[in-house]
């Protein structure tokens, strides 16, 4: 039986508490309490809700519009905060291994969206061998409009960057702004089915529950 993401995510952390610099983990856990201190935004999108239309570029820089994506049946979208995450990484795998290849039987599209540019979710969608369309959300203002965005930390900023990573270089327009993990299921009336979001950046949607949140509307 394979592993739940989160038993994924709970050996990468282990690894990266094990590896990383102390004072970074420290950081990093800091953040993690920080945001569920702050927990879901009243104001973030609610199952029942209308997800207006929007259009973003994939991976290639082609537009995609939401109509496109619900054309012939619901839409799977996942939120992501980038090719770097090691957590978005075991999702995003997961979801590919586990996920994509029950969709048929509920005539349902999965598609990931990041604050990345096009050209790093086309690296992204390369070295994870992923099979659904990825979309560039610059400066998160879809995941803004639907109140899932936080301003990253400056000190988690800065810990980034002492292992290497400046996420204003890999993000549309120099952005910091993520969006929290988040799983929503749109049908083809724009109605949100279901929503997931999670405020801590290393928790993901089980597969299990998609699936059951599809085989619920179906």
């Amino acid at each position: 039986m394979s592993m739940t993401i989160r038993e994924q995510t709970d050996q990468v952390k282990a690894v990266a508490a094990e590896h990383l610099p102390p004072e970074v983990v420290g950081v990093f856990n800091r953040r993690i309490n920080d945001l569920l201190d702050e927990g879901i935004p009243a104001d973030s999108i609610k199952s029942g809700d209308i997800l207006e239309t929007f259009t973003l570029d994939d991976a290639t820089g082609t537009p995609v519009s939401l109509e496109t994506l619900i054309e012939d049946g619901p839409a799977v979208i996942v939120f992501y905060r980038g090719g770097w995450c090691p957590y978005c990484n075991v999702a995003l795998r997961t979801y590919q291994s586990e996920l994509l290849p029950q969709l048929e039987n509920f005539g349902a599209r999965l598609v990931a969206i990041s604050p990345q540019s096009p050209d790093q979710s086309l690296s992204t969608v390369e070295k994870a061998g992923l099979e659904f369309t990825v979309l560039s959300d610059p400066g998160s203002r879809l995941a803004q409009r639907i109140g899932i965005a936080f301003q990253e930390a400056d000190e988690v900023l800065a810990a980034q960057r002492e292992l290497g990573l400046d996420i204003a270089q890999v993000n549309a327009e120099g952005a910091t702004m993520l969006p929290r993990p988040t799983v929503l299921i749109v049908d083809q009336n724009h109605t949100v089915r279901f929503v997931d979001v999670q405020p801590d950046f290393t928790a993901r949607t089980e597969v299990a529950d998609i699936v059951a949140a599809l085989s619920t509307r179906s």
